[in-house]
């Protein structure tokens, strides 16, 4: 299973330097697991930054993964992995998600970079 987080899906959309580092994850729908907070970060981005059309469609690629909402549960062990890490709240909710289904996180977000099943990607 793997996990591409906010700015993975972003580098993706928008074409940039590192986007083929993430169509191995996102070309296998069927073991991509969708963290609802990616959903927002993103469709919050490209609607600030381009229109509300891209981001309902980049929100409908999205969907072709496995969406998995926040629950108490998640909730709880995301807040517990915030502290070990020092995450913030949406990373510390993708890497709770990723360890609830074994997934790999792929992503350029620095704050992955030294966890255990993070495939990281410095930003170009």
């Amino acid at each position: 299973m793997n996990i591409v987080d906010s700015s993975g899906w972003l580098a993706y959309f928008a074409d940039e330097a590192n986007a083929k580092q993430f169509l191995v994850p996102l070309s296998d729908s069927a073991s991509l697991v969708v963290p609802t907070i990616t959903i927002h970060e993103v469709f919050k981005v490209i609607l600030r930054e381009v229109s509300e059309n891209e981001a309902l469609q980049a929100v409908a690629a999205m969907r072709k993964g496995t969406v998995v909402d926040l629950n108490a549960s998640l909730a709880i062990t995301a807040s517990g992995l915030g502290l070990e890490h020092n995450l913030p709240m949406a990373d510390s909710i993708i890497l709770a998600t990723a360890q609830a289904f074994n997934a790999i996180i792929w992503t350029q977000d620095s704050d992955f970079k030294s966890i255990r099943n993070v495939n990281y990607f410095p930003k170009k």
